[in-house]
């Protein structure tokens, strides 16, 4: 097969692809603008922050699978991959030390003042009575919205740090989840007004979808204890910008990871209030960024478009919209 890659792949598992008779193309330089010319002649698109609209769609001819390298995939427009009999899958679970391990490092360069002791310290500027003010996370709550895989690893670290784990109740997690919360000693709170009201931290764990649009607004902000920390390294579209504005003017700190309106591309200009505020602690969507995560999703794809030679769809998130346009797996290979 032919396979496109629109951003940055390990050489290793390109050499693997290879290796299996695939014919294999790195251009992580594309941007959603430039995939609807590059994609024709391609049966795989594996893409990770990339954009694929339906100009993208549209414009295939080949196109029969795209691999979102990562659990979200609200940058893929699902509903036209499927109304063109292409399937889009998704790698969950193999980034969540990654994005967990960054929520924490936000908590930690928040409650420290970190990133400002360092641009202090490399201007010449000297001001311990500042920096030597901060309060310290162990024997604080911590609220964990959403407990997949990241959300569980982050509870899991704020434990180790002593911090004191608040979850929602909910009766459909795994027996897995609930023992592993029971170990950490979580306390479960019936809504989201409860569990902000509850805790000095409140970290956002969810997918982008309908039901968590605007989440993070004005009236789940207006219950938070004062001096809270909002946390988001899932999607910008959890939050409420105006809400979460007014909410930072009035001493509320956030470590983001995720904004809206990102560009749709790895780099460019980004002009943003949120990441802009004074009471921001910001980094640029690279939660799953790292060596470690990276590799351990390039295996899962590499098994993946395996699979798909043989006729198995592995982690599909449209499979019913290809099957109500009568598009079979054979069809797709």
């Amino acid at each position: 097969m032919r396979i496109l890659f629109a951003d940055e792949f390990p050489a290793k598992h390109l050499a693997e692809m290879e290796g299996r008779g695939h014919e294999c193309e790195l251009r992580p330089d594309l941007s959603r603008s430039d995939l609807a010319a590059a994609v024709p002649g391609y049966d795989v698109l594996v893409v990770r922050s990339t954009e694929v609209d339906k100009d993208t769609f549209d414009a295939a001819d080949a196109l029969r699978l795209v691999i979102r390298a990562g659990a979200g995939y609200n940058t893929i427009d699902v509903r036209a991959a499927g109304e063109g009999g292409v399937y889009v899958c998704n790698v969950p679970g193999r980034n969540a030390v990654a994005v967990a391990e960054l929520a924490f490092g936000l908590l930690l360069a928040i409650d420290r003042n970190i990133p400002d002791n360092v641009t202090d310290l490399r201007a010449g500027k000297w001001d311990k009575s500042r920096y030597q003010q901060a309060q310290g996370l162990f024997g604080r709550p911590v609220g964990v919205v959403g407990i997949g895989a990241i959300g569980l690893a982050l509870a899991e670290r704020a434990h180790a740090f002593g911090m004191l784990v608040h979850v929602l109740a909910s009766s459909e997690r795994s027996p897995d989840t609930v023992r592993r919360l029971d170990a950490i000693g979580a306390a479960y709170l019936p809504g989201l007004p409860e569990l902000a009201a509850a805790v000095d931290v409140m970290s956002f764990h969810v997918p982008a979808d309908p039901t968590t649009k605007g989440m993070i607004g004005a009236e789940l902000l207006s219950h938070l204890r004062p001096g809270a920390v909002i946390l988001n390294t899932s999607r910008g579209d959890l939050v409420d910008e105006g809400a979460l504005l007014a909410a930072l003017d009035g001493g509320i700190r956030a470590g983001l990871d995720v904004y809206p309106n990102e560009p749709g591309s790895g780099s460019g200009e980004f002009i943003s209030a949120l990441a802009q505020h004074p009471n921001v602690y910001g980094t640029h969507h690279i939660g799953a960024s790292t060596v470690q995560a990276q590799h351990a999703i390039a295996d899962e794809i590499v098994e993946m478009i395996s699979a798909f030679e043989s006729g198995e769809i592995r982690n599909p998130v449209n499979l019913d919209l290809v099957r109500s346009h009568d598009i079979s797996v054979e069809e797709a290979r």
